[in-house]
């Protein structure tokens, strides 16, 4: 049986990870951490709930105790690259433990903060940066940030950063960085996009993988309900229990009426989306952690960064576009070695949808209510980029309700791509709804 002391970590990280009562690593962080104190790059692909932080952050700080002196005035030795900011924030939360005992700093930046305030704290430099790709852009355009002398860069759940079309800072901001550099990547999927990814940005890596691509945690009871549209909250309110449970929405919008709607029938519950301040996100959040409320309803923007060990469930109340994404949503439950169960409603114009999920988890999920089609429409072109649709008008949950119909014939197929202006201008409104 492997154990944190068998990875040739500082005796620092080790009094930490004692102090967390943590012995023995996870499978993604037995097989990553050796290859990443030997300073090797590399392409790590795990489920979510698994331990990916502690994959990365343990020979980070450890490589980070080895070296000598404080960092320079505005640079940053290691940086961190997480799509969202609530990720942004359980990474540094995470990691900050780690640190305790050493002169390193761990600091975060996001958008909704004061940009201000975090152009202080950096000019004195940092040893750990955790940060948004937009917020960076931010500062570095200012000039309030030097990336010169980084020589260690993370980019955790770097699918979902190509799926909200983060690829463009990443462009910018990897020409900014020290080399040679040491370059790990960490994600629960894989697709095309992210092999094009690791081939630009990773050097000779190497692959660290501990389950299949696409699969959700062992201990998640997944089950599925067919009801009509109509009918979901009322099914909503049939399977929420007392314990903690996370309801997912595909539009802000809906988010926020479903939340008010729980909330005038008595339950106890709150909700996270892109119309939200930072603040009453993380208000939702704390409250959500603590016990507060039970209940939090929020879109994609929490699928990823929420760490809470008593989720018990999750609901997706609509079926996400990108079947990726429901990995993400489900993970959210079943963590730290718990069980959880992941509960789906599925309504007639969301098959397709179901398809492209079951497809890229290789299983079919079991059915507790309804009937399954016995053919079903085929599935919508998954989003690139920034997630723009397909070219022309379309019907089922991926258009846009109540929006006017387009005049004039559909755009032709070399607008229809992630660079096509009608598609770049949906992707933009797509990416506010987080």
């Amino acid at each position: 049986m492997t154990i944190f002391n068998d990875l040739g970590l500082a005796p620092t990280l080790l009094t930490a990870l004692e102090s967390a009562n943590l012995t023995k690593p996870t499978p993604i962080q037995a097989k990553a951490i050796p290859l990443a104190i030997e300073g090797r790059d590399v392409l790590g692909l795990a489920q979510t709930g698994t331990g990916k932080t502690l994959a990365f952050g343990l020979p980070l700080v450890d490589a980070l105790i080895e070296q000598q002196g404080k960092p320079h005035p505005r640079c940053v030795k290691a940086l961190i690259l997480a799509p969202t900011r609530e990720l942004v924030n359980q990474i540094g939360e995470n990691l900050r433990p780690l640190v305790k005992g050493t002169k390193l700093r761990v600091s975060t930046v996001i958008g909704g903060q004061s940009i201000n305030k975090q152009i202080a704290f950096l000019t004195r430099g940092t040893d750990i940066l955790v940060a948004t790709p937009g917020r960076l852009i931010d500062l570095m355009d200012r000039e309030a940030i030097d990336l010169s002398r980084t020589f260690q860069l993370v980019l955790d759940e770097a699918d979902q950063m190509l799926d909200m079309g983060f690829i463009h800072a990443l462009r910018k901001i990897a020409p900014a960085l020290g080399t040679p550099r040491q370059t790990m990547l960490f994600s629960a999927t894989m697709s095309k996009e992210m092999e094009d990814l690791s081939g630009r940005y990773l050097t000779d890596p190497v692959k660290v993988q501990v389950s299949p691509p696409g699969k959700a945690a062992d201990k998640i009871t997944q089950s599925l309900y067919f009801v009509e549209k109509a009918g979901k909250p009322g099914k909503l309110r049939d399977v929420l229990t007392k314990e903690l449970t996370l309801v997912f929405c595909r539009t802000k919008h809906g988010a926020e009426r479903l939340m008010k709607g729980l909330v005038a029938d008595g339950y106890k519950a709150a909700s996270i989306h892109g119309n939200k301040s930072q603040g009453q996100r993380d208000r939702a959040l704390k409250a959500f952690k603590e016990g507060e409320i039970n209940i939090l309803v929020c879109t994609d923007v929490a699928a990823r960064g929420i760490d809470i060990p008593g989720v018990a469930y999750v609901i997706n109340f609509d079926l996400p576009e990108v079947p990726e994404n429901y990995v993400h949503r489900i993970g959210r439950t079943a963590r730290a070695g718990r069980e959880g169960e992941a509960i789906a409603f599925c309504a007639a114009d969301e098959i397709g949808y179901l398809k492209a999920i079951e497809k890229v988890m290789k299983l079919e999920i079991a059915v507790a209510e309804g009937e399954r089609p016995e053919a079903a429409q085929p599935p919508h072109k998954k989003r690139q980029g920034g997630g723009g649709g397909g070219g022309g008008r379309r019907k089922g949950p991926g258009r846009n309700m109540g929006a006017p119909k387009q005049k004039g014939p559909r755009p032709a197929k070399g607008n229809a791509g992630p660079d096509g202006g009608n598609r770049r201008r949906r992707g933009q409104r797509r990416r506010k709804a987080a």
